[in-house]
C-alpha cells in the first residue's frame, strides 16, 4: 500500500473514531444531561481527543495535509450525525449553536495545530 494511500486511511479511521466517541458520549450524557444543552457537555471532551490525536497520532510533512485532515474530519462529522443523529434517532432539533461549533472546531482544530507544528520547524 502506498504512503498517500496510509494516509488517508489513517485520517479517514481517526476522523471517524473522533467522531464515534463524541456519539457514545451523547447516549452517556443522555441519561443525565438534558438534551437541549448536552452538546456543551459533550463539546469539552470532543477537544481534547481531537487535539490528543492531533498532537500524539497524526504527524504529516505539509501543512496542506492538516487542511485535508480539516476537509475530511468535517464532513464525517456532518454525513455521519445527519445518518445516525438527525435521520435514525430522527432528532428534529439537533442543529443548534452547539452543533455549529462543533464543526467549526472539527474543522479549525486541524488547521491550527498544523500552523503550529509547521511555524515550530
Amino acid at each position: 500500500m502506498n504512503k498517500k494511500v496510509k494516509l488517508f486511511l489513517n485520517t479517514v479511521s481517526w476522523g471517524f473514531a473522533l467522531w464515534f466517541f463524541g456519539y457514545v458520549l451523547g447516549f452517556v450524557f443522555f441519561m443525565f444531561v438534558p438534551q437541549s444543552v448536552m452538546g456543551w457537555y459533550i463539546m469539552p471532551f470532543g477537544v481534547v481527543a481531537t487535539l490528543w490525536v492531533l498532537l500524539t497520532k497524526i504527524k504529516r510533512e505539509k501543512f496542506q495535509c492538516y487542511i485535508a485532515i480539516a476537509v475530511v474530519w468535517t464532513l464525517i462529522a456532518v454525513l455521519f450525525d445527519y445518518l445516525f443523529i438527525v435521520k435514525l434517532l430522527k432528532s428534529v432539533n439537533y442543529y443548534k449553536p452547539d452543533v455549529y461549533l462543533y464543526y467549526l472546531l472539527t474543522f479549525i482544530l486541524p488547521i491550527l495545530v498544523g500552523w503550529r507544528s509547521k511555524k515550530r520547524v
